[in-house]
């Protein structure tokens, strides 16, 4: 073997043992996330058979991820979304909408990829309160069934990680809710940038 061989292969093997470690030390998801939500926004469409306005409230929060693997998870998230005050067509021309709170439990799928930038996956079912506004003819709190479907994702630095979130979601009618709200199904959109807490690594 030759001098030029020998070196050749022992670069070769210090290269691959420094990429290997590199890939070992890189910034990954935690056994156990936390998700603050300082910062986000929920856009709920109008009502098919015009029943209620469109709107969108302010949204704040957090949720809790508990990882089995690096691809799936579970999640449980609480958010509240504060009322605006906005034109809703057909009740006040300047009124602020209703409080709301909304809780729910994920599946989250996280791509399978050994980057630091994590694109997921996730749905699942939950609740949304509404908050009693007399003015908007809300006499007391309603809560309905939802489901909700979206995806994001994760940036992580070592315990510290960012977070970008869309979902898509579903309300289920009640024949007794408020008409500004509930009597048919609605839809709504919301968005958020989040805080990433790697609790257990």
């Amino acid at each position: 073997m030759t001098r030029v061989t020998a070196a050749f292969l022992i670069f070769a093997g210090l290269a691959g043992a420094g990429s290997a470690y590199a890939q070992e030390s890189r910034a990954v998801e935690g056994a156990v996330v936390v998700t603050i939500v300082p910062g986000g926004a929920t856009f709920f469409t109008e009502g098919k058979d015009a029943k209620g306005p469109s709107f969108g409230n302010y949204d704040l929060g957090g949720a809790l991820a508990v990882n089995f693997n690096r691809y799936v998870g579970l999640e449980g998230e609480l958010s509240g979304k504060l009322g605006v005050s906005q034109n809703l067509s057909g009740f006040l021309s300047d009124a602020r909408t209703p409080n709301m709170l909304n809780y729910s439990g994920n599946v989250v799928v996280s791509a399978p990829n050994r980057s630091a930038v994590v694109p997921y996956l996730t749905g699942g079912i939950g609740g949304l309160t509404l908050l009693e506004k007399a003015s908007l003819g809300i006499d007391q709190t309603e809560t309905f069934l939802t489901g909700n479907v979206g995806g994001g994702l994760k940036w992580y630095s070592g315990r510290w990680g960012l977070r970008g979130d869309y979902r898509f979601i579903a309300v289920q009618s009640k024949d007794a809710a408020p008409e500004f709200f509930g009597q048919e199904t609605r839809y709504g959109h919301r968005i958020y940038g989040a805080v990433l807490v790697n609790v257990g690594r």
